[in-house]
């Protein structure tokens, strides 16, 4: 009983969210650090760990650029030249990113000559360390694992077709193996299954979660209606913090990834 009762809480966890959240061009906090750390771009390290293969490579351009609030360039972008004759062209290769000021490249993608992403890395909790790794079909999203919980292992690997997410698979006991599928379809969560003996196949397949699921989702809204509402009156909402609280709350990551 008492495994069933964690199980379902994780699929509850689980169930609520997909994507970790984006990480923003502006100065953030690592996750688990609990205080921002901004450090002022006059005491960058001189090595910025990049993890694009440019160095030394004369046929090679490379180009920096500052994204939005970067008083230095956190930016950088690889350049190609690809083919002979009327069919030669300049292609993007790699491209990655400080996206939190502190002078460490922690996004990286690359691309083929059709300047097509390939490949993506990212360390999203600013430890040193990816944890998060995806993979693109035609420059469409395919794969992406995830390391969840930092612990340097994936514990999240999720699918998709045609770029939209199909499936799901989970391991919530850390033993590098799934114990939850998550089926999508339409991009919509259809059903679960659990593996509640750990033993590497379903044991049943939980479509009372996915309700749960759309009703939580339903009731959220029907909070931002009502909040939003209660700004119309002139009414503060219910946190005491005014209606802008809920609308916060629920602006969650994209699959995020970051722009070419």
């Amino acid at each position: 009983m008492k495994t069933t009762a964690r199980i379902a809480s994780l699929l509850l966890v689980a169930s609520c969210g997909g994507s970790p959240p984006a990480k923003s061009t502006a100065p953030a906090a690592p996750v688990g650090v609990g205080k921002v750390t901004v450090i002022d771009p006059s005491k960058w390290p001189a090595d910025d760990r990049s993890m694009c293969d440019w160095k030394g490579k004369p046929d090679l351009e490379v180009s920096e650029t500052a994204g939005p609030g970067a008083l230095k360039p956190n930016v950088r972008r690889v350049y190609k030249t690809f083919g002979e004759g009327d069919g030669r062209h300049k292609s993007i290769v790699c491209r990655e990113i400080d996206t939190n000021l502190d002078g460490i490249k922690d996004v990286v993608r690359t691309f083929n000559a059709k300047g097509e992403a390939i490949h993506e890395e990212a360390d999203t909790n600013y430890d040193g360390k990816l944890d998060i790794w995806v993979s693109f079909v035609n420059g469409r999203i395919s794969e992406e694992d995830i390391d969840s919980n930092f612990s340097g292992k994936v514990d999240v690997w999720k699918y998709y077709v045609d770029g939209e997410l199909s499936r799901i698979k989970r391991d919530t006991n850390g033993d590098g193996k799934p114990d939850i599928w998550e089926i999508y379809v339409k991009g919509k969560l259809d059903r679960i299954g659990v593996d509640t003996g750990f033993d590497g196949h379903v044991d049943r397949w939980d479509r009372d979660l996915v309700a749960q699921r759309a009703a939580d989702e339903a009731e959220g809204k029907a909070r931002l209606a009502m909040q939003a509402a209660q700004a119309d009156a002139g009414a503060p909402g219910e946190s005491g913090t005014g209606p802008d609280t809920g609308a916060k709350a629920v602006k969650t990551k994209k699959a995020a990834r970051t722009k070419k």
